[in-house]
């Protein structure tokens, strides 16, 4: 999409620190982190629900999640993260681009879901 800041990071059209990154997917800070450590991994290819996922998708985003696994102690991430995908307005999902949560480096609480 040519207005979705996602697609635009990920075409380098707007700068920003790269942690990781592969074919499917790029693991930047985010701008207003919850936790000590707060990263997202944003995959590459456009779109906003699972709902429009191919099973081809299905199968990528199960390499990303495989791939977090892995580079998780080199993101400071160690001592255990919290994985999270915000799907639609009530879940807050600010940005309509398929991404991951990935928050740590510190004892996280557990969310209070009821306020």
């Amino acid at each position: 999409m040519e207005d979705c800041i996602f697609c635009k990071i990920i075409k380098g059209e707007i700068p920003s620190e790269r942690f990781y990154e592969d074919d499917l997917m790029v693991v930047i800070a985010d701008i207003s982190p919850k936790a000590n450590k707060h990263y997202l991994a944003v995959l590459k290819k456009h779109y906003k629900y699972f709902n429009e996922m191919t099973d081809d998708d299905a199968v990528n985003l199960g390499k990303c999640i495989k791939k977090i696994g892995e580079i998780a102690p080199s993101l400071g991430l160690d001592g255990g993260f919290r994985l999270m995908i915000n799907q639609g307005d009530n879940a807050m999902q600010t940005i309509p681009h398929l991404h991951m949560h990935l928050l740590g480096g510190q004892k996280l609480s557990e969310p209070d879901y009821k306020k």
